[in-house]
């Protein structure tokens, strides 16, 4: 099976956290761009509006082999000059003037169209219990391997800063990768999960799907009904020096994990970085979620995503 034989077989748009408001110091710009990353966009778009590229804001990077449809926004870029900018591989589709820069997480998911070719017969076996489970449980929230790099150590690079090893002089590139350790982490959890991911125990703490915040579970069977609507979901652990952890067994065993992985206890972020940690559900919905075979061997999917949940994921628990 190949997934992404040209860029027009995953193509992503970006679903905003908010509408520009027309009025205000910052333009955004709608970008389709085929073939490019985020950030070399973001640098030409700089160098075009003659602003470092640095005061160039997105919510978040998207595939470089894909077809993509993102905003940027740009200060003091006026509206009619944004919609006359054109790169190789990227066209503006749309500018509106806004009030603040936008920043990296202002985004409420990613709606994706994937293309599959040279499917094997026996990879469509179970292919329809499978599609038929993810639709009603949800989709296990695990990172991508594309957030460890390309070769992997992203998160043992990780773990050596958290453990004394010399943050450099690019704070950015330490915190990126301490949060790779921090996902290996999360994953680690996620996969010795031994209860199903619609069900609570008491002592652990849901992640309510509507505001994205966590609470204690005190009765299982009342929670684990609204779990099983989806209102609710496990949550694993971001681990950071102001995580809320679960209690009793499920805190334990979480806890006891987290010592056999190494991770440092207590949890102590180097200077220069700010590690609070965070609460994640262990799974999502995804949403609007249509298979189509075009023949025996080709796929095509369409289903968005919340921010921060990878595509490449749902395509592995179709084919595993």
């Amino acid at each position: 099976m190949r997934l992404a034989a040209t860029p027009e077989d995953f193509v992503v748009d970006e679903l905003p956290l908010f509408e520009a408001s027309g009025e205000g110091g910052h333009t955004y710009l709608h970008v389709e761009k085929r073939g490019l990353d985020t950030t070399r966009v973001a640098r030409e778009l700089a160098r075009a509006a003659g602003v470092a590229a640095r005061e160039v804001g997105f919510a978040g990077r998207k595939d470089r082999h894909a077809v993509t449809r993102q905003w940027f926004s740009v200060p003091g870029l006026p509206v009619e000059a944004a919609l006359a900018l054109e790169g190789g591989g990227w066209r503006v589709l749309d500018a509106r003037a806004h009030g603040h820069k936008l920043r990296t997480g202002q985004l409420k998911g990613n709606r994706f169209e994937l293309r599959l070719t040279g499917i094997d017969p026996a990879e469509r076996e179970g292919f329809e219990d499978r599609l038929a489970r993810l639709q009603v449980q949800g989709l296990p929230n695990r990172f991508g391997r594309q957030r460890f790099g390309r070769e992997g150590d992203n998160a043992a690079r990780g773990r050596e800063i958290l453990m004394g090893a010399s943050l450099g002089r690019d704070r950015k590139a330490a915190r990126f990768l301490v949060s790779a350790y921090q996902a290996e982490l999360f994953n680690r959890v996620l996969e010795r999960r031994a209860l199903p991911l619609d069900r609570l125990e008491v002592g652990e703490l849901a992640f309510k799907h509507d505001s994205g915040a966590a609470f204690l579970v005190e009765d299982a069977e009342r929670e684990s009904a609204r779990a099983a609507a989806f209102e609710i979901s496990p949550s694993g652990p971001i681990v950071g020096t102001r995580m809320t952890r679960p209690q009793g067994e499920p805190g334990e065993r979480e806890r006891s994990w987290l010592r056999e992985w190494g991770a440092p206890e207590p949890f102590r972020a180097p200077r220069g970085l700010r590690l609070r940690g965070a609460r994640r559900p262990l799974r999502v919905r995804a949403e609007g979620l249509e298979a189509q075979w075009q023949d025996d061997e080709t796929l095509q999917l369409r289903f968005a995503l919340p921010s921060g949940s990878y595509a490449t994921v749902l395509v592995e628990t179709l084919f595993p």
